[in-house]
């Protein structure tokens, strides 16, 4: 098991960047394919992107492609969501989370059930 903690979020005007982080601890992170989610009110937890053991395959979703990034520092247990030209339907609690099925370079998954272990999330809130 590893225990996931996000920081970074906050309230931003539309257009402006704002990068999350995920610090791990427990388990050895490279063991872990890492993904954020999000969810706003109303809503069902969404994926937003995926980043693989190896670092080297990195997947997004359709509406967030072209603008955000993911990224891991294993060095420092932490996987980052670079997020630029912020939109008002960016707006939601993101969430950090971790796979410990996959092998080294294959790709993360996108639904929430392959994900074991969850952050608690942090609130990106995005004004017109």
């Amino acid at each position: 098991q590893v225990q996931l903690v996000e920081s970074g979020g906050g309230l931003v005007q539309a257009g402006a960047s704002l990068r999350l982080s995920c610090a791990a601890s427990g388990r050895t992170f490279s063991s872990y394919a890492m993904g954020w989610f999000r969810q706003a009110p109303g809503n069902e937890r969404g994926f937003v992107a995926g980043i693989s053991r190896s670092g080297g395959i990195t997947t997004y979703a359709d509406s967030v492609k072209g603008r955000f990034t993911i990224s891991r520092d294993d060095a420092k247990n932490t996987v980052y969501l670079q997020m630029n030209s912020l939109k008002p339907e960016d707006t939601a609690l993101y969430y950090c989370a971790a796979d410990s099925s996959r092998r080294w370079n294959t790709p993360p998954g996108r639904r929430s059930d392959e994900y074991g272990d969850w952050g608690r999330g942090t609130q990106v809130t995005v004004s017109s």
